[in-house]
């Protein structure tokens, strides 16, 4: 999972810590999640891809569509 993440929350304009304070995902986590030291769980994964509106597989870098309507 490259830096999908890091990429949609810069697409988006926030800060690690704007992404904390309106989803509650702690910001080290976040870092962490971004620099692929730690894979996020399904819950988390959901939570993200609700955030910034794309699909989970987007996130995983399993398709490069983000949402599953643009196929």
């Amino acid at each position: 999972m490259k830096n999908r993440l890091r990429e949609l929350r810069k697409k988006k304009g926030y800060a690690q810590v704007a992404v904390q304070v309106k989803t509650g995902i702690e910001q080290s986590l976040l870092s962490k999640f971004e620099n692929v030291e730690r894979v996020p769980p399904t819950e988390t994964l959901v939570l993200l891809a609700e955030f910034y509106d794309v699909s989970i597989d987007y996130i995983l870098c399993r398709t490069n569509k983000p949402n599953e309507s643009d196929k």
